[in-house]
């Protein structure tokens, strides 16, 4: 497989450290953890690793939370380091507790209340998508673990969860409805609650090594089918593609990406790399290599719909 590019597509240069040099955005998740490691704090523990149609985070630990998180996207779920428990209000109104352990990837559907549990020391990556117009989130408290009685809620336009999460928590522990107990008042679903059984989660790891045949005879592997999210692992491989912003994410050996009018970006075990909508990019993965592609596409739309 040869790993050349075309000139007209971008620099051919072999200097992988020059390239990145000039095109900031090959960023190595390891390091990033390292360098915002004091940034994990509670309640959210959030870190935004990229905030644009995706939002792509990397979240710590210790966060035992009671509120749930409503949204009309899917989320999709990386164990890093560690395990977690998600709680899940699953068919709208059974109460479920999901462990994702170390390496288990997971993908949420839409419209499911959802409130992720984490313990010290621990990792775990998030991948959410940029809200449509006219698309709310809700985040909510039940009366007790288990019910369906809505104790407090607000709905808001999420733009920075960061940012937009702790006001709403602060209020809620403000609010008579949590030194009561009760209500304040008469709450219903905004949001239609999805109603469906959740997938279990599973080892990507296994995935891939269940399914290497397909990986080797196609070049790529699809790990979701039937979802918003499209998690690809590509491998001994050249492809060109476009379409909708994509995070890539060398998971084992090296890839070499081609952009238009950049360097020739190498990226090796770590190395990550964000791809704007409606570029036509160029991969060419080694025989040795897993790189993971993901993007969040939503059905009934031609094209990314604007920030």
């Amino acid at each position: 497989m040869s790993d050349n590019c075309s000139e007209k597509r971008c620099s051919t240069s072999d200097e992988a450290s020059a390239a990145k040099a000039a095109v900031p955005g090959v960023v190595n998740v390891p390091q990033w953890l390292e360098d915002n490691k004091g940034l994990f704090h509670p309640p959210v523990c959030n870190k935004i690793f990229h905030n644009g149609f995706l939002f792509i985070m990397f979240i710590g630990g210790p966060n035992q939370r009671k509120d749930y998180h409503i949204e009309c996207g899917e989320e999709l779920f990386f164990m890093h380091k560690g395990s977690m428990v998600l709680k899940i209000m699953e068919n709208g109104t059974d109460a479920k507790d999901v462990v994702i352990n170390e390496g288990e990837v997971f993908c949420l559907p839409s419209r499911i209340p959802h409130s992720p549990q984490r313990l010290a020391d621990t990792v775990g990556l998030v991948i959410e998508r940029h809200r449509t117009a006219g698309e709310d989130d809700c985040l909510r408290y039940y009366v007790e673990e288990g019910s369906t009685e809505i104790l407090y809620q607000e709905m808001f336009t999420l733009k920075d969860i960061e940012k937009d999460l702790p006001p709403i928590i602060k209020r809620y522990f403000a609010s008579e409805a949590h030194k009561t107990g009760k209500p304040q008042g008469t709450y219903v679903d905004v949001i239609e609650l999805r109603k469906q059984p959740v997938m279990k989660p599973f080892s990507l790891q296994k995935f891939i090594d269940d399914h290497r045949d397909e990986l080797n005879e196609k070049g790529s592997l699809s790990v979701f089918e039937g979802m918003e999210n499209k998690l690809v692992v590509y491998s001994d491989t050249t492809k060109t593609l476009t379409g909708w912003e994509t995070w890539l994410w060398q998971w084992e050996g090296k890839s070499a990406v081609c952009l238009p009018r950049v360097p020739k970006q190498t990226l090796e075990k770590g190395d990550s790399l964000l791809v704007p909508a409606d570029t036509e990019y160029t991969i060419h993965a080694d025989p040795s290599s897993l790189l993971l592609s993901f993007q969040q596409v939503l059905e009934g739309f031609d094209s990314q719909p604007p920030l």
